[in-house]
């Protein structure tokens, strides 16, 4: 088997695609002929593979499969003179790889193709490597966008199922990831929306609709971008490495919008608790300036109206008397006589 390119590896959908040249090799004592100078071997075309036996050989993870026919079918038999024949096709296979996507996108993939016969059991055919170690070879212009082709290696494995025991081959293809895309394409950003959205902490606290504005934006953002990551992958249930940094970077930005939000409402609050301790203190010297007036206004009364114990009454008394210098005037002379009583005897 010689792989010639893989075209695809797929995380939706959980398969690979190869073309290669695949080449059967059996023996049919049938078809042996008489060795001649110049004839050892006979080349035919496909036409003449339903004139012979063929073994009945599957792809068992195969999803779909095409033989290539531009501009003849790429395919060819040779019959040598001992009754060993050669068969080989240029397949185009699309076949299943089961992923595991927990490290994602810093994973490594083991895919593998398994062949087998689909009626002949063990004690019929038994499948092995023609060539030993070098049975499987890959071109070396093999290349992926996303992936390296780390190795190739290949198993003979006896596969027991309920119709009987089948031989059975397995050669397995390890990939691992590029990162480059990955990282520019999201790792970069979203460490700069992250960056981005501790902006507003530099910003003023009563600076609202930018702060808001830039917050909301960096939220949204990074929520376009785990959304567009996602929708590249398949729908699984388990969490990756990607999932862990992005929903860190989320987070991030998310709380540098709640920030602003809790540092307003405690501002909000410090305002009020300060606006009610005004009031009160004002309320408090409103209080005390009326205390003051009513007492002034109760000692000015009481020493109006009373000098205290033990100390003399003033009385004053007004009289007329009769003046004989005034009377042939006819008039009087008024007197006013002040007399102190003592309030008490």
């Amino acid at each position: 088997m010689f792989v010639l390119s893989i075209s695809e590896l797929s995380e939706v959908g959980m398969d690979f695609t190869l073309d290669m040249y695949f080449r059967q090799f059996w023996q049919d004592p049938r078809l042996s002929f008489e060795r001649r100078p110049g004839l050892d071997k006979l080349v035919v075309g496909a036409e003449y593979i339903k004139l012979i036996w063929v073994p009945d050989t599957f792809f068992v993870n195969e999803k779909t499969a095409y033989f290539h026919d531009a501009t003849t079918d790429n395919q060819f038999v040779r019959i040598f003179h001992t009754g060993d024949i050669l068969r080989s096709i240029r397949l185009t296979i699309t076949a299943s790889c089961p992923m595991d996507l927990q490290y994602f996108p810093m994973d490594s993939q083991l895919c593998y193709i398994e062949i087998e016969s689909f009626g002949y059991t063990m004690s019929d055919i038994r499948y092995k490597w023609n060539d030993g170690l070098n049975s499987v070879q890959v071109s070396g212009d093999v290349s992926l966008p996303q992936f390296k082709v780390l190795g190739h290696r290949q198993k003979t494995i006896e596969a027991s199922l309920s119709t009987g025991n089948y031989s059975r081959l397995a050669c397995e293809i390890q990939f691992v990831r590029s990162m480059g895309y990955y990282l520019i394409q999201i790792y970069i950003p979203s460490s700069l929306i992250v960056v981005i959205s501790w902006v507003s902490f530099w910003l003023n606290r009563g600076a609202t609709p930018a702060r808001v504005g830039l917050g909301v934006t960096t939220v949204l953002t990074m929520t376009t971008l785990i959304s567009s990551t996602n929708s590249a992958l398949p729908k699984i249930s388990y969490v990756k490495s990607i999932d862990v940094y992005l929903a860190a970077c989320f987070f991030m930005v998310f709380a540098s919008l709640l920030e602003y939000a809790s540092v307003g409402y405690m501002a909000k609050r410090i305002q009020m608790r300060k606006n009610r301790f005004l009031a009160i203190q004002k309320m408090a010297e409103q209080k005390k300036n009326e205390a003051l007036h009513a007492s002034n206004a109760n000692i000015n009364d009481a020493t109006n109206l009373d000098l205290g114990p033990g100390l003399p009454k003033q009385t004053t008394v007004h009289f007329k008397v009769h003046d004989p210098s005034r009377h042939c005037k006819g008039g009087s002379r008024e007197n006013t006589i002040t007399k102190y009583n003592n309030a008490h005897p």
